[in-house]
């Protein structure tokens, strides 16, 4: 065991250890009176005082102790009751610790940081010792985890490791820390202290690795950066935990088709160690004995079972689920077996002394499984399921008809409208007298098939050895195919598990209109129109039927191309409903993600192909520069199991191997294609070559033994009339097995768990590229800052989803959009970021009152700015329209800036923003610019759908067409087109001006300038309102409470009264710009402007509260005064330290930096 390190002096302990083995750094020591020799005297003297002292005061016969080359004092580490145990701590220290320590300078560092990684091991074994038993040394675990990090309370730690972090060539000793949505570390040692936070869907890349340096690490790659980590206790576990939290959080994030609420991890804040191990272990089980998406694993036995037709028992594991009990052997025999619940007849207890239990099944089968350890628990189990599966909906009726004698049997009121047969038997029937070569070969086949079925079994419960995978890859018999195609796949246990299912589904969906149903019927008669089966409505209907049944059952996935293409192969050996659970099987089970919209289980697997080629085909990866080649060019292999580029008489082999071994099947045959034509690909000079060279191939694929007709097949002639050698699909799939056989199943399924990440971020980073080129064409960010921004709000719409189990936000990511509207925030997450992001934030650590009622202030900007952003009215807005915002407040100049705020307040707080400032702009009535105008078709869950992308499936191109031609004929807006600013319009823009001068080193200053204008601007209003009311042939009547003349530049004529209300007044008086207003004589005038009164932020200055006010004129109290766009520009223009401040310059970097340190806890 490992030992917190105390100092031992080696001097006086000599004669009571012997040291066994040795290096620069660690001694291993066998105590005298142990082992082999006794040790003579001194090991009978030491033996005897171990005795004579009390039990817990022995000390263990072998220890491990840390040196250095230059300290005379010595650490013990470790201590062992035997050499085997000692050994194992020892070896640990040579493959882990060994190469690291040569990389530091002194010895004190080498001791601290083997101090440090021993007292790490120590606390990790005692966590994993303790489990559940010891939530104390967790919640401990929790609370460093939430002061470290300062991430939200919510956020939920799963587990935590002791490893080592490496900065270049240098390890730092700490913890690593895995919760819900992130990876994070901690280290200090020395001084130095090491803290990473990586979110989860940041990472792109998560593997194992080993170099000269790391013995074995993990490698977490995120924005382009390698991070290492080394040096666990169990890395492998450690390892799954972290592609199971890695690969949770992308599927919940970014591919949101194949997440459903229901999902067993669905609550992000009741995720758990233990959960993500059932949750894998569930996963697993289900992927490879293909059963439906609902059965979980329920116990584990270890077994031995009878094999009768072998005569001799293969070890292996019993697993029992809800409705499955299946068998896989772990001797290398290959052989598993899967034994539907529903077919059990007894359980038997026929020896206890061989702990053996034998399950019947109908048809007068016995299953005999021995040596289980808990058989009596395994058969209670069993009779206990049974009980609940035998079920009247899962009686013998409801299942596959696999034997002669049976009848076929439709459910439902359809049953006139459902094919019940194949197509290929209404089409090109069985001809049993036919004495044709080929069909006798046939015959051989099907006699073969008979011989394994009266010896391994038929239908469920068959054994499944390497013979049965021998009889596939030579060619399943025509008459067989749609059989055993729902036996491999599993498809059989669907349907026999849902009863009418299918039929219930054509009653719901047939006659609908939707876009799925619009593109199968563009699809159609693209589906195999050479075949026979599909010239007539016979073929055409059933192929509608089964994929407009499945786009109801599946909406997310609804109708992809390739879908037509493979169902039109499984109809022709299947019946109508048996062909729609085989694509139930291939969609949901077989082939995860490829059919839909970005086919991500398709990309994945090509970048599994690749990987594949570099291990494989290593002259070909010499060659080739890139090999994304190969993935472009065999996607459609992929897509469409090689039906769309082979003849059907050689696809359908394919298709039978597929259905037996899954994807690897494809992936084997895809190296054999590249290997057969290694030659000629070395010779290629270009892709346009390559690709020539592999079309030829695939046109001289053949199938000798096909009994199909000619005018069936589709093998074509060679091109230019020159003879090409043919290959025979048998030989080529044979080759493909002896060749690449060793791929295993559990390396394909680890290679797309890794190869998802990389695959879903380089999609993200493509959407992000092509978003940055069509801004950065509007804003003068550069292209680092753009980065930054995007990322930044990228996060922000994450962070809405991190912790909630079906957030409305995740309904703000859709990838199926342009890319500038895959991603937008909508109002709660607009003003999170815009306030972190704002240049005018006032000072963080001013708690006064008047502090929170100015943010309260610049939060309401944040909502008015996010209302004018919204250029389509929809709710949401897409980085385009954020960045383009934020660029007027960072870049914009001052009148720019000056006409943004103008343009905030020109509609009622919480009203939506006039964005058409048109001529007519000013006369339109504020009821039709009302939101509940605008957001009239809001939904339930408050996503807008008025916007032609809102609502999946439902596109409106035309509008799209519509709002592009607009943007092309937008011109820029001219500020006379800017309509007056009205009274409490006004009263809001002066407040907004305080908000943003908070704080500033010339606030003072700021607030004067503001109060002046203010001031200067109420006056000239109320001057130019009196010259209006006076008469032109009236001479103005003397009032008391009136200045004889307020502005020199005022003309005294009657006929020049509208002159104040332009710009001219407000920039020619006599008033500097750096002084106050003078006092007016009038006491109308001088009671609200010349009033010295308290600004919001508790400053004294004069006239701030000015804006609120009217003009006292009882002639116009009733009524509401305005002011141009050109008078408040003017009149602001002539204020220096407004201009100043208006025209600083931003620094963008130090505002981004912040806020992406502080969006995290501002989310808290």
């Amino acid at each position: 065991m490992w030992l917190k390190p105390e100092e031992v002096l080696l001097k006086s302990a000599l004669k009571l250890w012997v040291t066994e083995r040795s290096n620069q750094y660690f001694l291993l020591q066998r105590r005298r009176g142990y082992g082999e020799g006794g040790g003579g005297i001194t090991g009978l003297l030491v033996g005897t005082l171990d005795t004579v002292l009390d039990s817990t005061a022995k000390v263990a016969p072998y220890r491990i102790l840390h040196q250095t080359p230059d300290s005379q004092v010595y650490w013990s580490i470790a201590c062992g009751a035997s050499l085997e145990e000692i050994s194992q701590h020892w070896d640990w220290l040579q493959v882990n610790i060994m190469r690291t320590l040569s990389v530091f300078d002194s010895g004190d560092d080498i001791t601290s940081f083997v101090q440090g990684k021993i007292r790490g091991l120590i606390a990790e074994e005692s966590k994993s010792g303790g489990g559940d038993e010891d939530p104390e040394g967790f919640r401990e675990a929790v609370l460093r985890f939430e002061r470290l990090f300062g991430l939200p309370k919510r956020e939920k730690l799963v587990t935590y490791f002791s490893c080592s972090y490496w900065r270049g060539r240098v390890p730092n000793q700490g913890w690593i820390y895995l919760s819900t949505n992130f990876i994070c570390f901690y280290s200090y040692l020395l001084g130095n202290e090491v803290k990473l936070v990586f979110s989860w869907d940041e990472v792109s890349r998560l593997e194992r690795t080993s170099s000269v340096l790391l013995a074995e690490s993990i490698r977490v790659s995120v924005r382009g950066e390698d991070h290492f980590f080394s040096m666990f206790l169990r890395l492998q576990q450690t390892f799954l935990l972290m592609q199971q939290l890695a690969d949770y959080t992308i599927t919940r994030l970014f591919d949101k088709e194949t997440f459903s609420t229901d999902h067993p991890l669905s609550d992000p804040l009741h995720i758990t160690q233990r959960a993500l191990e059932v949750h894998a272990r569930n996963q697993a089980f289900r992927a490879f004995f293909r059963l439906p998406q609902e059965e979980n694993l329920c116990e584990v036995y270890e077994s031995f079972l009878w094999v009768p037709f072998s005569h001799y028992n293969t070890l292996g594991k019993v697993c029992v689920s809800e409705r499955y009990l299946c068998f896989a052997s772990q001797d290398g025999s290959q052989c598993h077996l899967i034994i539907p619940l529903r077919e059990v007849v007894s359980v038997e207890l026929p020896d206890r002394s061989s702990r053996a239990l034998s399950v019947c099944v109908r048809g007068k089968r016995a299953f005999r499984f021995s040596e289980v350890r808990d058989f009596e628990r395994l058969a209670a189990t069993i009779r206990r399921k049974c009980s609940t599966s035998s079920s009247p909906q899962h009686s013998a009726s409801a299942q596959l008809p696999l034997c002669d004698d049976e009848e076929d049997v439709m459910v439902g009121q359809t049953q006139a409208a459902v094919s019940t047969e194949a197509l290929m038997n209404v089409f090109h029937p069985h001809d049993a007298e036919n004495l044709d070569p080929k069909m006798l070969k046939e015959r051989m086949k099907e006699q073969s098939w008979q011989i394994h079925f009266a010896e391994y079994g038929r239908g469920s419960g068959m054994f499944c050895t390497k013979k049965t995978r021998d009889l596939v890859v030579r060619g399943v018999p025509e008459t067989l195919r749609g059989e055993l195609w729902m036996l491999f796949s599993g498809a059989v246990n669907d349907m026999a598990t849902h009863p009418g299912y299918y039929a219930t589904l054509l009653d719901e969906c047939m006659g609908n209109s939707s876009l799925a149903c619009d593109e199968i019927e563009r699809d159609l008669h693209r589906s195999l129109p050479e075949h026979p089966a599909f010239q007539t409505d016979t073929g055409i209907s059933a192929l509608r039927r089964v994929l407009t049944a499945y786009a109801h059952r599946n909406p997310k996935i609804g109708y992809c191309q390739a879908m037509n293409i493979l169902t039109s192969v499984l109809l022709l050996y299947a019946k109508e409903e048996e062909a729609f659970w085989l694509l139930v099987a291939v969609c949901e089970r077989m082939l995860p993600d490829y059919f839909n919209r970005r086919i991500i289980g398709a990309l994945v697997d090509q970048a599994v192909f690749e990987e594949l080629i570099r291990d494989h085909l290593t002259a070909l990866t010499d060659h080739m520069t890139d090999l994304s080649f190969f993935s472009s060019v065999s996607l459609s292999w992929f897509l469409t199991l090689f039906i769309s580029v082979l003849p059907i008489e050689s696809a359908v082999n394919v298709v039978d191997c597929f259905f037996y071994d899954g994807i690897r099947a494809v992936l084997q045959l895809a190296l054999a294609v590249l290997h057969y034509n290694m030659d000629n690909l070395l010779c290629c000079h270009d892709d346009a070559e390559a690709v020539t060279i592999l079309n030829r191939f695939f046109d001289s694929v053949t199938n000798k033994d096909s009994p199909l007709p000619a005018t069936v097949q589709q093998a074509s002639a060679p091109a230019n009339n020159k003879p090409a050698q043919s290959v025979d699909i048998s030989d080529l799939i044979k080759e493909a097995y002896e060749r690449f056989g060793e791929i295993r199943w559990e390396e394909v399924e680890n290679m797309r768990k890794r190869s998802k990440l990389y695959v879903i971020q380089t999609l993200e980073e493509t959407t992000k590229q092509n978003v940055l080129r069509v801004v950065a064409q509007d804003v003068k960010f550069s292209g680092p800052q753009l980065d930054e921004l995007y990322l930044l709000f990228k996060r922000q719409h994450f962070i809405s989803c991190y912790w909630s189990v079906c957030s409305s936000a995740l309904q703000n990511h859709d990838p199926s959009l342009p890319y500038l509207d895959q991603y937008q925030l909508g109002q709660s997450q607009f003003t999170a970021l815009f306030n972190l992001l704002l240049p005018w934030t006032p000072n963080t650590h001013d708690h006064t009152r008047s502090h929170s009622h100015t943010h309260s202030h610049l939060h309401s900007l944040a909502r008015s700015v996010f209302r004018l952003a919204d250029e389509n009215a929809d709710g949401l807005v897409n980085f385009k329209e954020f960045i383009c915002t934020l660029d007027i407040l960072y870049n914009g100049s001052f009148t720019e800036k000056l006409k943004f705020l103008f343009k905030l307040h020109l509609q009622p707080a919480g009203g939506p923003i006039c964005k058409t400032f048109g001529p007519s702009a000013s006369t339109l009535p504020a009821e039709e610019l009302s939101l509940s105008t605008r957001f009239s078709e809001c939904a339930d869950d408050g996503v807008i759908r008025k916007s032609p992308e809102r609502g999946r499936g439902k596109i409106d191109l035309q509008e799209y067409l519509k709002q592009w031609q607009d943007e092309l004929q937008k011109k820029e807006e001219s500020i006379k087109d800017l309509p007056r600013i009205k009274q409490t319009q006004f009263v809001r823009l002066s407040k907004t001006l305080y908000s943003v001068f908070h704080g500033d080193e010339e606030e003072e200053s700021l607030y004067r300038a503001v109060a002046r204008v203010t001031s200067l601007l109420l006056r000239m209003e109320e001057v130019g309102r009196r010259l209006q009311d006076n008469s032109p042939t009236k001479t103005p009547q003397t009032n008391p409470n009136t200045t004889p003349q307020t502005n020199p530049d005022t003309p005294a004529d009657s006929d020049s009264a509208p002159t104040p209300l332009t710009p001219e007044p407000c920039s020619g008086g006599d008033h500097s710009p750096n002084t106050p207003p003078p006092p007016d004589s009038s006491p109308s005038d001088t009671s609200p402007p010349s009033t010295a009164t308290s600004s919001p932020t508790g400053t004294s200055s004069s006239a701030i509260d000015t804006p609120v006010e009217t003009p006292g004129d009882s002639s116009t109290a009733g009524e509401d005064w305005s002011f141009s766009f050109e008078q408040i520009l003017a009149s602001l223009l002539n204020e220096p330290a407004v201009v100043r401040f208006f025209e600083r310059t931003v620094d963008a970097h130090k505002l981004i930096e912040n806020a992406r340190r502080n969006q995290l806890r501002d989310a808290r």
